[in-house]
C-alpha cells in the first residue's frame, strides 16, 4: 500500500470527512515519526511495532563493479521490529 492509497482508504472508511483533512492527517503522522527517529528517538506503536534508530559503524567496503576496497563511511540507518500482534497476525495466530 502506497501512501495515497492509505489516504484514500481512510477517506472512503469516514466519509465525514474531507480527503484534504485526511491527507494532512496522514503526512502530519509521517512527520511526526520522522522527526522523532532525525532526533534519535523511538517510536513504538502498540500493536504494530517500533521505528528506531541504528549506528553502523565505518568499514571497509567492495565496489561490486570493480572489486577494489572502498571506505564506507559511519551512518545511521531506520530499523522496525514489529510488534506481538502483528507478529501473531501474519503467521495466522
Amino acid at each position: 500500500m502506497i501512501r495515497s492509497e492509505l489516504i484514500q482508504k481512510i477517506a472512503d472508511e469516514n466519509p465525514h470527512l474531507y480527503q484534504r483533512d485526511v491527507e494532512n492527517i496522514v503526512n502530519t503522522i509521517f512527520e511526526e515519526i520522522t522527526g522523532a527517529m532525525a532526533k534519535g528517538d523511538r517510536v513504538e506503536l502498540r500493536g504494530f511495532g517500533a521505528f528506531s534508530v541504528k549506528k553502523r559503524d565505518a568499514r571497509v567496503g567492495r565496489n561490486p563493479r570493480t572489486g577494489e576496497s572502498v571506505a564506507v563511511e559511519q551512518k545511521h540507518v531506520p530499523f522496525f521490529k514489529t510488534g506481538k500482534l502483528l507478529r501473531d497476525r501474519l503467521n495466522g495466530n
